[in-house]
């Protein structure tokens, strides 16, 4: 698979996604080669384009040298290296396969990166729509509307209703408009900062996931990743309990954190997934899903459902992604386009009724 430097996602100050999963790639490579780990790494590191990553990696060498664990050495960075990620190290190097490990921690990184790279794809188009169009109405209102009021002031003539709107917007803009700015501001930063606190983010999470049309795609995204990081750990070998432990840490959006911590703790109480879904509110696990873990645990191919289960939500987000594009981009097409003509019609409207009456 073909990755583009240009499409490299931020895990950590300056380390990228593509940093660790060509980290992960080229050490697998060079243990299957039969060069000893500390020395593959320490190849490695001068090839990442990151200084921190490389001082990072420094300092696994060392650790190794003095007769550390990779794993161990690895859980020192839980920004870079997640808990899943550590546990298939672990495994690896307690069952002496951890090339085979690492080569499961590649190909699932690497459709991870795939799918991640479709989601921005998807919304790249109207993000640059509308900043454009933000960009654009704010330079208008802030620097061309307000030298406009003098002149249809001045003129002798009764200004259309549009022209008075764009008037009152124009007046608001120059004598509001740096507070409305300051203000946005100060609401985006206080966002950020109560997104810190889980009972908040735990809030916002759910309304996203209840947003209509939003939610369903959140909701597949979820799913793929809880789906592939769980079919992984179980296909390596990690107990069913401790990946879901893992995967629990690993999971960003609160709620599903929330399902997760729920159906780990009755596994362990001797409950079956499948059972542990049925009784209890699930309300953003689709029944597909219930059903294929279902499947999985008779047939004792868990790790196959859930890696069958994380394709088909990558497919359903890959088509609801494509579907949202072509529905949302008409529409915001239409949406500037209605503004442009509304503005336009303000402005030339008192111009034309100036000049006709002048020519009385």
């Amino acid at each position: 698979m073909k990755i583009s430097a240009h499409t490299q996602i931020r895990i950590s100050n300056n380390i990228s996604f593509l940093d660790k999963l060509l980290f992960t790639k080229h050490v697998g490579i060079m243990l299957k080669s039969g060069i000893p780990i500390a020395e593959a790494i320490d190849t490695i590191k001068d090839q990442s384009s990151s200084t921190f990553f490389r001082s990072v990696l420094t300092q696994i060498t060392k650790d190794l040298e003095n007769g550390e664990m990779l794993e161990k050495a690895l859980s020192k960075y839980p920004k870079i290296f997640d808990s899943m990620y550590v546990n298939l190290i672990r495994i690896g190097e307690e069952s002496g396969n951890l090339e085979e490990n690492l080569s499961y921690l590649t190909k699932q990184l690497e459709k991870e990166h795939e799918f991640r790279q479709k989601v921005i794809a998807a919304s790249m188009y109207p993000a640059i729509v509308l900043t454009t169009a933000v960009v654009v109405g704010g330079g208008v209102s802030f620097f061309v509307l307000p030298k406009l009021i003098d002149l249809f002031k001045s003129l002798d003539t009764n200004l259309p209703l549009a022209t008075k709107i764009l008037l009152a917007l124009a007046t608001f803009s120059q004598k509001y408009g740096i507070y409305v700015i300051i203000g946005l501001i100060a609401l985006f930063a206080l966002f950020k900062f109560s997104l810190k606190y889980k009972s908040f983010k735990y809030l916002w999470d759910k309304l996203v996931l209840a947003t209509p049309v939003i939610g369903k795609l959140v909701q597949g995204v979820q799913m793929t990743f809880i789906c592939r990081n769980l079919g992984t750990m179980l296909k390596s070998g990690l107990p069913i309990v401790k990946a879901m432990k893992a995967q629990e840490i690993s999971t960003a959006n609160l709620v599903y954190r929330e399902y997760i911590a729920k159906l780990a703790d009755s596994i362990e109480k001797g409950k079956s997934i499948k059972e542990t879904l049925e009784e209890g509110k699930f309300k953003y696990i689709p029944k597909i899903a219930v059903k294929m873990i279902g499947v999985g645990e008779k047939t004792g191919k868990l790790d196959e459902s859930f890696l069958y289960l994380s394709d088909f939500f990558e497919d359903s987000v890959d088509d609801a992604s494509k579907n949202f594009s072509n529905v949302l981009e008409p529409l915001l097409l239409l949406v500037i386009g209605m503004v442009v003509a509304f503005v336009a019609l303000a402005i030339i409207s008192p111009i034309y009724q100036f000049t006709g009456s002048v020519k009385r």
